[in-house]
C-alpha cells in the first residue's frame, strides 16, 4: 500500500509539473497544438500503425525535449545573482536541441504525410 501511495504522489508531482509548462510555457502549448493537428491528420490520412508509432515517437521527444529546455532555463535562472559567461550559451544549446528535434519530427511528419497529401490533392 505504502508503494501505491508513493506512485500517486509521484503522478502528482509529475501531473503538475504538466499543469505549469501547459499554463505558461509558449512553445510547449504550440507545439502540443501542433501535435493535435498531426494526430487529427493520422486519422483523417488514415495513416499504417507503424506510420501512427512513428509520428507519437517524435511529437513525444520534441515535448520532452521543450521540458528539458524549461528545465535547464529555470536552473541556469537561479544562478542569475552570479551570472556565468557559459549561461547564455546553456540556454542555446538548449533551444538547439528543441529546433533539432522540431526539425527531425518536421521531417519525418512530411515524409509520411507527403503521399498522403498528393493523392488527395
Amino acid at each position: 500500500m505504502d508503494r501505491l501511495r508513493k506512485f500517486a504522489r509521484s503522478l502528482k508531482h509529475a501531473l503538475r509539473g504538466l499543469a505549469y509548462v501547459l499554463r505558461y510555457e509558449k512553445n510547449f502549448q504550440n507545439q502540443v497544438a501542433i501535435a493535435i493537428v498531426v494526430v487529427i491528420g493520422m486519422f483523417y490520412f488514415n495513416l499504417t500503425r507503424g506510420e501512427r508509432v512513428i509520428l507519437f515517437l517524435v511529437i513525444m521527444e520534441v515535448l520532452v525535449m521543450e521540458l528539458l529546455n524549461t528545465v535547464v532555463e529555470r536552473v541556469v535562472d537561479i544562478l542569475k545573482p552570479r551570472i556565468h559567461p557559459y549561461a547564455r550559451l546553456i540556454k542555446d544549446l538548449m533551444a538547439s536541441t528543441v529546433l533539432l528535434s522540431a526539425i527531425l519530427a518536421i521531417t519525418i511528419g512530411w515524409i509520411i504525410f507527403l503521399p498522403h497529401l498528393r493523392i488527395r490533392f
